[in-house]
């Protein structure tokens, strides 16, 4: 069962020279109860296909393809509970990035723990749950 959706930084973290030891012991621990936004793929898939050909991006290429995430989509509940937040934050001087906002909702509208690394950037979304998975 899903419990988490893990955001971009949070997927690609298996990719770095030094992966935090946390991170990887959470999605390991975790393996079947995450998953990720569309967004996040699209993401994951931009960056893949900006990179120069290389041996790293074949590894990450084959990391994506062979990784059976689930992938959640931006539907239309979810478009609804970001058009209040996005409203609500608007009306206090505070607009969240488009993507971060969709990731949000989500995660909100299917009850899913958010992991993410840049925890500051979902904090004002209200109802939001957020876990940082960094050591």
């Amino acid at each position: 069962m899903v419990r988490y959706l893990a955001d971009t930084n949070i997927i690609s973290e298996p990719f770095k020279p030094a992966p935090d030891a946390q991170v990887m012991s959470q999605l390991q621990a975790h393996a079947d109860e995450v998953a990720i936004a569309s967004i996040t793929w699209h993401e994951l898939l931009y960056g893949l296909n900006r990179m120069a050909s290389s041996r790293r991006k074949q590894q990450l290429e084959q990391y994506l393809r062979e990784t059976n995430f689930v992938i959640l989509s931006f539907e239309r509940q979810a478009a609804e509970w970001f058009a209040v937040e996005r409203a609500r934050l608007a009306g206090i001087g505070q607009s969240p990035s488009y993507p971060d906002g969709q990731i949000a909702a989500i995660a909100a509208v299917n009850d899913l723990v958010l992991v993410t690394w840049n925890v500051s950037d979902f904090a004002n979304f209200v109802g939001l749950k957020l876990e940082n998975w960094f050591g």
